[in-house]
Parts: C-alpha cells; sequence; structure tokens
C-alpha cells in the first residue's frame, strides 16, 4: 500500500500508537476493507485470485479479524460485470482460506465477515455525481443467497452466522465539490428488508461529509456501520492548511515551513495518486489538489519532505504562545473551545481536535439511544 506498511506492519504500527495513550490492545479491532483482487484487475482472473489468496492470509496471520470480501471486480479475462454466482464462489473461496488460516496461528477461528459492495467504486467517485441509485431488496437478497449458497458449497455453512453485514448502497456518495446526502424515503424497503435477518446489519460505505442527522438516520435504518476516511483526513488537511496560514501571519517568509508549497511540488513531482481523479485546466487542477472531497492529498502525507516541513510548522508554531485573534480566525470552532479553557491552544492539539469534531458526529450517530 501507499503507507508502505504490510497488514503486519500496520499491526504493531497500531499497537505502538495503543501503548503510547495506554489504550487496551484488547479493545482494538483491525479489519481490512475491499479485500480480492482489486489491486490486480488487470492480471488474469486465476493470478489475481492467487495474490488475493495471499492478501488475504496476510491480514488474518496479523490478527485482523473483521474481514471485508469484495470479490466484485472484473479481472482481464472476466465478463464484466460478474454475475453474483462468480462474486460469491471467488468470496467463499477467500472466506475458507482466511478460517484456515486463523485456526492456524490462533488455534481458532473468530473472524467477521463482511460481504458485498456498494457503487461507485471504493473511495468516492471520480466523476461529478447528480443522483445515485439505492441499492434494491431483491439486489441485496440476491447477493446474500449467492452467498450462502457458495459458502455451504464450501463447506462453510456453520460460519454464516459470523457474516456480520452486507456492503450496500443507501445512496450516500460524494464527488470532488458536491455530496449526496442520505434520503431516508429512498431506502424504505431496503432498511425493511434486513430486518429479516437476526445477525445481519448493513454496512454503508462512503458516508464522509454526511450530515449529523443523516449519519443519525442512517443508523436508525439499520445501515448501523458506517464507513468513514477521506472525511477525517480532509479535517486533518483542513487544520494543517490553517496552521500554515497562521505561520505566514506570524514568521518572515523565510522562517517558514513552507508546507503547502512542499505539498504542491510533492504532488507535481509524484502525480500517480491524483492525474487519473482531477480533470480540468490548470487552475481546477491546482485547486483539486488542495480542496476535493476525494482529499488525494492523503496519500502524500507520509512522504519524508512533506513530514519534514509539518515538523517544522509544529515547531514554530510551538514555541511562543499562538496569538487568539488568529486561532479564530482560521480554526473558529477551537478557538470558542480554547477561550472556554477545554483546550489547548499548541498545534497539534488544535490538529487532533479538529479531526475529532468529524469522530464526535460518529461516535454520536453510533450511540444506542437517540432521537432519529
Amino acid at each position: 500500500g501507499y503507507t508502505g506498511m504490510t497488514p503486519a506492519d500496520f499491526r504493531d504500527f497500531v499497537c505502538r500508537l495503543a501503548d503510547q495513550l495506554h489504550f487496551p490492545q484488547s479493545m482494538l479491532i483491525l479489519g481490512g476493507d475491499h479485500l480480492g483482487p482489486n489491486r490486480w484487475q488487470t492480471l488474469p482472473s486465476a493470478e489475481a485470485m492467487a495474490h488475493a489468496d495471499d492478501l488475504i492470509k496476510s491480514y488474518v496471520a496479523a490478527g485482523f479479524k473483521k474481514i471485508h470480501l469484495d470479490c466484485s471486480m472484473s479481472c482481464a479475462d472476466d465478463p464484466i460485470p460478474l454475475t453474483d454466482a462468480i462474486v460469491a464462489a471467488r468470496a467463499a473461496r477467500l472466506a475458507k482460506i482466511a478460517e484456515d488460516t486463523c485456526r492456524e496461528h490462533f488455534g481458532e477461528s473468530d473472524l467477521v465477515y463482511v460481504i458485498g459492495t456498494e457503487v461507485p467504486v471504493p473511495g468516492g467517485a471520480h466523476e461529478t455525481l447528480t443522483e445515485l441509485a439505492v441499492t434494491t431488496p431483491k439486489a441485496a437478497q440476491d447477493t446474500l443467497q449467492a452467498h450462502q449458497d457458495a459458502f455451504a458449497a464450501q463447506g462453510l455453512s456453520d460460519i454464516w452466522p459470523r457474516i456480520i453485514a452486507l456492503v450496500v448502497q443507501p445512496g450516500v456518495e460524494f464527488d470532488h465539490t458536491n455530496v449526496i446526502d442520505y434520503q431516508p424515503q429512498k431506502a424504505v424497503a431496503l432498511s425493511k428488508m434486513v430486518e429479516a435477518y437476526d445477525t445481519l446489519i448493513f454496512e454503508a460505505h462512503s458516508t464522509d461529509y454526511q450530515t449529523p442527522h443523516a449519519l443519525r438516520q442512517l443508523v436508525v435504518d439499520h445501515f448501523a456501520i458506517l464507513k468513514v476516511g477521506p472525511a477525517l483526513t480532509f479535517a486533518l488537511r483542513e487544520a494543517l492548511f490553517s496552521l500554515a496560514a497562521v505561520e505566514e501571519e506570524l514568521l518572515p517568509a523565510k522562517a517558514c515551513s513552507g508546507l503547502r508549497h512542499v505539498l504542491e511540488n510533492v504532488m507535481l513531482d509524484r502525480p500517480e495518486y491524483w492525474q487519473s481523479h482531477y480533470h480540468g485546466d490548470g487552475n481546477a487542477r491546482r485547486l483539486a489538489r488542495g480542496y476535493s472531497y476525494s482529499d488525494r492529498v492523503r496519500y502524500y502525507w507520509p512522504d519524508k519532505q512533506i513530514d519534514n516541513a509539518f515538523d517544522s510548522l509544529v515547531r514554530n508554531l510551538a514555541d511562543d504562545p499562538i496569538p487568539l485573534p488568529l486561532i479564530s480566525q482560521y480554526l473558529p470552532l477551537q478557538y470558542a473551545k480554547v477561550r472556554e479553557g477545554t483546550l489547548k491552544a499548541t498545534p497539534r492539539e488544535l490538529i487532533i481536535d479538529h479531526i475529532q469534531d468529524i469522530l464526535r458526529q460518529y461516535h454520536d450517530a453510533c450511540q444506542r439511544r437517540h432521537n432519529a
């Protein structure tokens, strides 16, 4: 992956963070998302699935417990689109490998599975969206039945209760500058359908940038696992751009970190993570690199040059208190907490709290009791 980490590396990284924060590792659940041949779609299916086998083994052996099986992508020699039966058979093959690997490494299997996929592809839409089709109850039922049959064919009927969620499209998505908001009335039939299954809920992907009310309503309507990613790194980017603006107000240009300049140069030097996503003239692409909801910037934060600029930014703003009027100007929500005495006005605290503003919306939505 773009982080340069294997599943075992990522596990160790997260566990080190947990230890630093005195957070019990027993409360961590590591999950793998869209595990299947996605990365190898340009290869023949036999070769792509062999890679997917190894992928599953590496995740499970590293202690990942929530496994999303997604074999919906067509490979080089596959028809487009794949039938439910082919998708399910490939998912069942990976589930068997996961079960065998878990027992081999841990003595027994306590894995839980998510099946199915949403439309469009993972990570936000590449094109401008105006309307989105909600998964039909029949399509969801067909997916479930195909997987149940395929799991039975692999001798895996006994693990069916550990399939905890089905990924569907409840009608939420975002593109570069727009968000399609959840409209409960369009998902009534889909929401009712899952009530017939005792151990199953829906998992909703691309819930980024939904309103707090929409997130709460999704949970009420049984889309109870809410996936979020770009909205969090978007918030990180917002906070860093804001602090870079504060830095430029306080320091002469030569003393500044130049974070935004460094970031732009690295993205131009290594365009592989954004050039197929952002279109238009030079100015449109420049704006998208910095501000798109798709937040392709997130692939660049591990870069050493950018990381050094980030460290410089934090050091420059840590030496003296950040003037309150500048916090008010560039991070107004954090300013209110600083004034109330509930937040320290240090660069790291301001960044983390800005990201936590988004996480709090998800925490609130997933509470057991609230009014829709």
